[in-house]
Parts: C-alpha cells; sequence; structure tokens
C-alpha cells in the first residue's frame, strides 16, 4: 500500500512540474467508497489524510468508528438526494456534487438549521451527458448567482466526471475546458472569494487532469485496488 501512495504522490508531483507547479499544492482524495473503516486507517497510516466517499450512511459508519483520528477529513463526492439531507451533518470538510439551485436552496437551509457553514463545489456536466448528474455549462452562471445571499454554504469551486475513454488523452481537450470555465467564473462572479478548488482527475487520467488545470484528484482504485 505505501509504495502505491509513494507511486501516486511522484506521479502527482511529476505531472505538476510540467505545469510549472508544486505537486504539494495538488489535494488527493483517497476515494474509500466500499472500503471498510480498517482499509481507510491503513491509509491513513500510509500519510493520506482526506477521503472521498459517497453514500451518506456508508460514510457516516465509518466516520464515527474513525473518530479518534483529528486530522482526517471526508468529501461527500457523491450525489446527495435533499431527503437524505440530515444524514450530512457535520461530517464533511466539502461537498463535491452540488449541480442545481434547489439542492443548493436545501442546503442553505439545513446547515442554517444546525449551525453549520458547509464548503461545496459545483458538479459540471460538461458534455450533457444524460447519465450523469452535474449542472450544464448553460446553467452555471444562474446557480452560482443563486448563492449570493445564501450564507451556510461557501462556494469552493468545480468538479468534474469526465466521459469514458479507453484512451484517457481523448478527455484532455474536456479537462482543458473545464480549466477555461474555472477561470472565466473567477473573473465573472467577483463575489466569489474563496473560489479555487477545481477537482478533476482520478486513477486513470489524473496527470492529464492536473496538466489542464487541476489542483485536487480523486484517485480510488490505484490506492485501494479493484473493488
Amino acid at each position: 500500500m505505501k509504495k502505491r501512495i509513494d507511486e501516486i504522490l511522484n506521479r502527482i508531483s511529476d505531472a505538476a512540474a510540467r505545469r510549472g507547479i508544486d505537486g504539494n499544492d495538488i489535494t488527493l482524495v483517497a476515494v474509500s467508497k466500499t472500503f471498510s473503516a480498517d482499509d481507510i486507517f491503513e491509509v491513513y497510516r500510509c500519510g493520506l489524510r482526506v477521503f472521498g466517499e459517497s453514500r451518506l450512511q456508508e460514510a457516516n459508519e465509518k466516520i464515527k468508528t474513525l473518530s479518534n483520528l483529528n486530522d482526517i477529513k471526508f468529501h461527500m463526492i457523491g450525489h446527495i438526494q435533499t431527503n437524505k439531507l440530515k444524514l450530512v451533518g457535520s461530517n464533511f470538510s466539502l461537498i463535491h456534487s452540488v449541480d442545481s439551485i434547489y439542492l443548493a436552496d436545501k442546503m442553505n437551509r439545513y446547515f442554517e438549521s444546525i449551525g453549520k457553514v458547509q464548503e461545496i463545489l459545483i458538479q459540471v456536466n460538461l458534455v450533457n451527458e444524460p447519465q450523469k448528474h452535474g449542472v450544464s455549462v448553460n446553467e452555471i452562471d444562474g446557480l452560482i448567482n443563486s448563492l449570493i445571499d445564501k450564507n451556510n454554504i461557501i462556494l469552493r469551486g468545480l468538479m468534474f466526471i469526465p466521459p469514458f475513454y479507453d484512451d484517457p488523452e481523448k478527455n484532455r481537450i474536456n479537462f482543458r475546458n473545464m480549466n477555461k470555465l474555472f477561470e472565466n467564473i473567477k473573473v465573472k462572479h467577483k463575489f466569489l472569494k474563496d473560489f479555487n478548488i477545481l477537482s478533476m482527475g482520478m486513477s486513470d487520467d489524473f496527470e492529464i487532469a492536473i496538466e489542464e488545470g487541476s489542483n485536487m484528484v480523486r484517485i480510488g482504485t490505484a490506492i485501494f485496488g479493484r473493488r
């Protein structure tokens, strides 16, 4: 496990260097969905601190088990149904998957009710894949503008899940276009003071994603093995 993680960290550093930045500027999220709390602890012992989950009930059980680890962080990377918001609580340092004004409204009210300010990303469906969640490029400005008066959610950036190709290089243009969108939003929406996360890149394509602008990668299989 340690050898695999060290190799991934080296590859992240090399990809960052090709882009002209420091590898430490890239956040590695170890995608631990379907793996046990023991598996997470093993990865934690190897030095990683940020873990990604996609099912609320499963995640909460693991978070409770590992609650003695004060510096561990969990991200919710899966879609959240509004009727399950009560399961979110204060367990996640970042939610990657906000994709509608309706969900943002519900989230803001929920987090206000529990006295928490929650950091979020907007999930973008860049190429309008019907089977995937995410806001379209044409709708993203409306969603961002709806956040202006929301005090209990803070937009930190964007998240993207690319189409699947046997050759990950085919997604380079999509990663590049996501980075352009990310930079354009920074210019267009001046009220976003903490908008600095672009989450894209997984086990098969994270190096390309980093080269094209990602500063947060979500890696599961390359760390934990096949599910």
